[in-house]
């Protein structure tokens, strides 16, 4: 009997450990169409200069490059959001928190401790970032006692990452935030700090509103609200936006000359010898653009 409960306390604790945050080997098995290198924990490292290309993109740019109905919910939109104007791109770093419960809690905090360290459940997952992260929160819509970050620890993330946050939930200390210039994706702002929560998962699968996201995943952030898209699908994407950006280079050409009507011209061109201008046009930006990439 003794032997029985023995092994049930320690396959417990394995199982326990497997939810808090993924083993390299899970890590590498629900990522496993990634193309590119990995950190050392498993995460999916898209290169940098992959990333770099993001920048020039729209949120409808995206759109029409993700496959339907495979990746549906990779959006989520609603957002509150500080400095608007700027792009937010990054490798996802994600962080699941739930309401305070004392029995799970205790299990949590005792697992986040020996696996993170850190004073704080939140403290833990910020401390893990690098440069290129962009660290996503499922704080489940959570304003009041729901702040993730206040200025102190929003700068740190600053420093080290160079990117920008994106909870779902709260942050504090909005006006010493607001000056950093970075962009932040939130849900509203309080002046409470974090409390009556606990952090029940580090680099797992986590929801963020109608969309799921992957640890490692490409955060893609405008005006419109937040594409997560994953590490395979990145290069067909960045492919698809060029010519689509292309395309509206050349449209908007034509139509601003007023000589043609918009169905004339839009979406396709449908005079042939217009057609055929726009190939042309396309070719040789495309190819322009190719040249231009380091």
């Amino acid at each position: 009997m003794r032997r029985i409960v023995v092994t049930l306390v320690v396959f417990a604790h394995a199982a326990a450990s497997q939810i808090f945050t993924f083993s390299r080997e899970q890590m590498i098995r629900y990522t496993e169409k990634n193309p590119y290198e990995r950190f050392p924990d498993g995460r999916p490292k898209v290169p940098d200069r992959l990333l770099e290309r993001f920048k020039e993109l729209t949120s409808e740019e995206v759109w029409a490059a993700l496959p339907r109905p495979d990746y549906a919910n990779q959006f989520e939109d609603g957002w509150q959001i500080l400095h608007p104007g700027k792009k937010l791109v990054g490798r996802a770093v994600t962080a699941q928190f739930m309401p305070y419960r004392a029995d799970v809690a205790q299990v949590a905090e005792a697992e986040g401790k020996a696996r993170l360290g850190g004073r704080s459940p939140n403290q833990r997952v910020i401390d893990q970032l690098q440069a290129g992260d962009v660290i996503v929160v499922d704080l489940f819509g959570k304003i009041e006692d729901g702040t993730f970050v206040g200025d102190n620890l929003a700068t740190y993330i600053q420093t080290v990452t160079g990117t920008g946050i994106v909870v779902d939930g709260g942050i504090r200390d909005l006006e010493g935030i607001f000056p950093l210039g970075m962009p932040v994706y939130y849900r509203g702002a309080h002046p409470t700090a974090i409390r009556n929560v606990m952090l029940t998962g580090f680099n797992i699968p986590v929801r963020i509103g109608k969309a799921v996201v992957m640890p490692g995943d490409v955060v893609f952030a405008d005006r419109e609200g937040v594409w997560f898209i994953p590490p395979h699908l990145v290069e067909k994407v960045l492919e698809t936006a060029e010519r689509s950006r292309i395309h509206d280079e050349w449209t908007q050409q034509k139509l601003r000359t007023g000589k043609y009507k918009s169905s004339e011209i839009y979406s396709t061109p449908v005079d042939p010898e217009l057609k055929r201008e726009y190939e042309e046009y396309l070719n040789r930006r495309l190819e322009e653009r190719r040249q231009r990439r380091p």
